[in-house]
């Protein structure tokens, strides 16, 4: 930091005269000093700082005075452009700010000049260098940019590499919506993050989020590439009520009752789950295979079936799917393998009228309540909220 100073000094004496009752009454009065406050100035990172966030505010505090003139500066000399303005934090800090992120890597210099109210001056000057990155990474985001979804569909953000700092992350992770939620992240994993209100989603609802992640530190060299932000919507709100028990689900569009049909859930063997299940993908036509949960399709309980009008409603391998070969036994018997099975004819208008974000809410069944290892609805809300950092 370089610092120009300048002490002044005035001394002044006043001469207080009386002219009644004797004319050799003068008085002198004592010296009076006055210092004139110095304007200093005081600029941040520190000089010589490394291994520096390139989104590190770039501040500026000035004393007795007032900021003229910034300029930042990169390893060729070259001017970058940007703007100052009072910091939110602190309003007698002011902020620069570049009109694009700085890079990683990447050597600069930060000048400030300030005059005080007399004609001196001061400069202080930073140079410092940003971090160079052993990884970046941009995280993958669901629901995509323009989709619409049900009430049930979390946001959910996966990593390529473990996070280290977690709630670095999700201080960066900003969700707004237009009608107001309290809605939490919780982490299943280092490589994985959801957010989620304490209820569905309201309908015609408005979301957005923005992962401003470039110059983040994720811990262990790994730093944010980019930022992104993912604008999607809430659709109508579709939940549907599979009983186990009476062998029928009722769907809903809104607080509506549209359809009952007569279905057949997961046998005693292989019972569904009971819980909040909620729509990840629609397929016309799926071949359903044991081996992807870890049964031999040459076993004795082992598959290999294509079906149609599937409907995926968990990452456990529930779906409601048509299933004409159990059509006897749909509304009076469970016989499937832990899917909801429904007539062709059902099957093809619950898949007409599905999307991904729907939910459907298993009852009745003698399993017990659903908990894969990515689950988002049947967490009770409390143990939803300890799995933020922030919490």
């Amino acid at each position: 930091m370089r610092r120009t100073s300048a002490l002044v000094t005035a001394t002044a004496l006043v001469l207080l005269a009386g002219c009644q009752g004797g004319g050799d009454d003068a008085v002198a009065a004592a010296p009076t000093t006055a210092e004139a406050r110095l304007v200093a100035v005081q600029v941040s990172p520190a000089d010589g700082a490394v291994d520096v966030s390139p989104r590190i505010p770039l501040e500026i505090s000035v004393t007795d005075g007032g900021l003229t003139d910034v300029s930042v500066v990169d390893g060729a000399g070259a001017e970058v452009p940007g703007s100052v303005a009072d910091s939110a934090e602190d309003p007698a800090v002011d902020v620069w700010t570049p009109e694009t992120p700085l890079d990683y890597g990447a050597r600069y210099t930060l000048t400030a000049t300030a005059a005080g109210e007399g004609a001196e001056t001061a400069e202080a000057a930073t140079t410092f260098t940003t971090v160079t990155p052993r990884a970046q990474l941009t995280p993958a985001i669901g629901p995509l940019d323009g989709q619409t979804v049900g009430v049930g569909m979390p946001i959910r953000v996966y990593f390529d590499e473990p996070v280290v700092d977690r709630a670095a992350v999700e201080r960066s992770l900003r969700v707004t919506s237009s009608t107001p939620t309290d809605g939490v992240w919780n982490w299943f994993s280092d490589t994985e993050v959801h957010f989620r209100p304490s209820e569905y989603w309201p309908a015609d609802t408005d979301v957005t989020l923005d992962a401003e992640l470039y110059g983040v530190d994720l811990g262990n060299g790994v730093w944010g590439e980019t930022d992104r932000t993912i604008f999607f919507s809430i659709g109508a709100r579709h939940v549907s009520i599979a009983d186990a028990d009476t062998h029928q689900m009722e769907v809903y569009d809104g607080d509506q009752l549209v359809q009952t049909f007569p279905i057949s859930a997961g046998s005693p063997d292989t019972p569904s789950y009971n819980g909040a299940h909620v729509v990840t993908e629609l397929n016309r036509h799926r071949v359903m295979d044991s081996s992807t949960y870890g049964v031999p399709v040459d076993s004795p309980d082992g598959y290999r079936t294509p079906v149609e009008y599937a409907v995926r409603i968990s990452d456990s391998g529930e779906f409601v799917h048509a299933a004409p070969w159990s059509v006897p036994q749909q509304g009076r018997e469970n016989v499937s393998h832990g899917c909801i099975n429904l007539s062709t004819e059902n099957a093809r208008w619950f898949f007409d009228f599905s999307q991904p974000g729907d939910v459907v809410e298993i009852r009745g069944s003698d399993a017990g309540t659903l908990r894969s290892p990515v689950d988002d609805w049947t967490l009770p809300w409390e143990e939803w909220r300890a799995g933020s950092a922030l919490t």
